[in-house]
């Protein structure tokens, strides 16, 4: 009777412990049942793919930021087409690309590189900064008006008529047409002093092979930086403006500082005085021009950058 107890109880215990095996996963040490396990792995799974689709979706979204050297990559193709084709209004006129202004460009840039370089679209860059612009490196039309608002401020700001005895007649070998009529070869004192030691510089740069005297002075035959034009009356230009009715405001200016006698046309090539583009190519290439550009500022001349062959004393 004791013997049968005892395996009653032995029964028992073993009953409940493989209830308690079906009951409880084996597997987990937790005591979690594969049902809940399996939806926690799933809600995690699903809860780490809804972050990464979060973050794509953010990188996506953010704005691309192109390194300095990739935008310089990208404005240097884009300058050389805008140096011939990008289109803009002077004096009335419709304007082509500013390679005729390309070697003033450079100088205001500070910068020998190709318009065309990585170079180049660098000096521009910090110009654009400089200036309040967009830095992009990109010539465009909004930095080609800057610049030629910087070119027309450092001009001739004096409006009015020279004394008297501050006019000297500047004899007719430094003139383009040594038979100019003697009232057209006045000069204004300073600027022709100037002008002088502008043209000795220019004859001791072999470089511009310039035909000279022993004396240091320019030969008659040589044409190159000879005035064309000096000092010049108001009622002289308008004449001048009644004969080319149709040279509109960039080719002849109503209110000429010619007047002042302190503005000198130098002959640097081509047509003299022919603002055709085909002409002011030719004239802004020529060795003699691009010397001016470099040099011209050191005697107190600064340009008119429509014209090449006009230049004006302003100090």
């Amino acid at each position: 009777m004791k013997n049968s107890h005892s395996q009653l109880i032995l029964f028992f215990v073993v009953f409940l412990a493989f209830s308690l095996l079906a009951f409880f996963d084996p597997i987990s040490g937790h005591g979690q049942s594969r049902e809940s396990r399996k939806a926690g792995s799933i809600g995690t799974r699903g809860s780490t793919v809804k972050r990464t689709s979060a973050i794509r979706e953010r990188r996506a979204s953010a704005p691309l930021e192109s390194s300095p050297a990739t935008s310089l990559r990208l404005a240097a193709p884009r300058n050389a087409s805008l140096r011939r084709d990008l289109r803009w209004t002077f004096g009335g006129r419709q304007q082509r690309g500013w390679h005729l202004y390309e070697a003033l460009i450079r100088r205001l840039l500070q910068t020998e590189h190709n318009s065309a370089s990585q170079g180049f679209a660098a000096a521009l860059t910090s110009w654009q900064k400089r200036s309040g612009l967009s830095p992009s490196g990109v010539l465009d039309e909004e930095s080609l008006n800057a610049m030629v608002s910087e070119w027309q401020g450092k001009r001739l700001k004096e409006r009015g008529y020279p004394p008297a005895e501050e006019l000297v007649t500047a004899p007719s070998f430094d003139f383009y047409d040594p038979t100019r009529a003697e009232d057209l070869r006045q000069v204004e004192r300073k600027t022709y002093a100037a002008y002088k030691r502008l043209v000795a510089s220019a004859v001791a740069d072999r470089s511009l092979r310039l035909a000279h005297t022993s004396s240091g002075e320019l030969e008659p035959a040589e044409k190159y930086l000879k005035i064309m034009s000096a000092f010049r009356t108001r009622e002289y230009q308008e004449k001048l403006r009644r004969e080319s009715p149709n040279a509109g405001r960039a080719g002849l200016a109503i209110n000429s500082p010619h007047f002042t006698g302190r503005v000198l046309d130098l002959y640097v090539g081509g047509e003299p005085v022919e603002t055709k583009d085909s002409n002011r190519a030719i004239q802004v290439q020529t060795r003699v021009y691009q010397w001016l550009v470099r040099n011209g500022e050191r005697f107190g001349f600064r340009p008119y950058y429509y014209e090449p062959w006009h230049w004006e004393y302003v100090k």
